[in-house]
C-alpha cells in the first residue's frame, strides 16, 4: 500500500477541530443558541493543558466538561480555549489546547466528533492497519442516552444492509472518506 506522505488523516483532524473552534468562537461572542450545549473531552496530561492539581489528580488521563448553563469567560485563540467552570462548588479556570481534544458532542442535535491522537503520538501508530471489518463503535465518553457514532478519517465504509435504515433513524451517521474513494 502506498505511503500517505501528505497525511490526509491529520488534515481532516485539523479541519474537524476547526468546527470546534468556530462553534466555541460563536458561543463566546453570542452565547449558546437554543438548546445547544457541549460535552468536550480532552486528555488532561497533554502539553499546554492547564487545570488545577485537584482536577488533574481526579482525572489523570481524560476529562469531559459540559458547557451549558454555568460557565463563564469563554475565550479562545487559534490553538486553545479557556473557560471558567465550577467543580463541587469550587470555581476553576481551564486552558485546553485544541490538540488535546478527544471528543466534542452537542447532544441537543446528536452531533459528535471523535478525535484521534495527533502529531508524534499518531506517528507511533502509523504501522497499525485499520481493521477493514470493524464496525463503527459508540463513543465511550458520550452520555449513554445519545446514539453518537465515531467520526474519523481512517474508518472503512460500513456495508449498507438491512441495518442501515435502523442506524439512519437513530440520528447520527458515520462519515467515512472511504465512501468517496474510487473502487479499483
Amino acid at each position: 500500500m502506498p505511503q500517505d506522505l501528505i497525511r490526509y488523516d491529520l488534515l481532516v483532524q485539523d479541519a474537524l477541530k476547526g468546527v470546534v473552534r468556530k462553534v466555541l468562537a460563536d458561543a463566546a461572542t453570542v452565547g449558546l443558541p437554543g438548546e445547544h450545549h457541549f460535552y468536550i473531552s480532552f486528555r488532561t496530561g497533554d502539553p499546554g493543558v492547564r487545570i488545577s492539581s485537584r482536577l488533574r489528580e481526579k482525572y489523570p488521563e481524560e476529562m469531559t466538561i459540559v458547557l451549558q448553563h454555568q460557565f463563564w469567560d469563554l475565550s479562545q485563540t487559534e490553538h486553545a480555549f479557556e473557560v471558567g467552570l465550577s467543580f463541587s462548588g469550587i470555581p476553576e479556570r481551564l486552558l485546553i489546547p485544541f490538540d488535546a481534544l478527544t471528543g466534542f458532542f452537542d447532544p441537543s442535535v446528536q452531533f459528535g466528533l471523535k478525535f484521534e491522537l495527533s502529531g508524534a503520538e499518531s506517528a507511533d501508530n502509523d504501522e497499525a492497519e485499520p481493521d477493514e471489518d470493524a464496525a463503527p463503535t459508540p463513543i465511550a465518553s458520550a452520555p449513554a442516552a445519545l446514539p453518537l457514532r465515531k467520526v474519523e478519517a481512517s474508518e472503512p465504509a460500513a456495508d449498507k444492509g438491512e441495518d442501515a435504515d435502523a442506524d439512519d433513524k437513530s440520528g447520527a451517521q458515520v462519515v467515512s472518506l472511504d465512501a468517496f474513494r474510487k473502487k479499483t
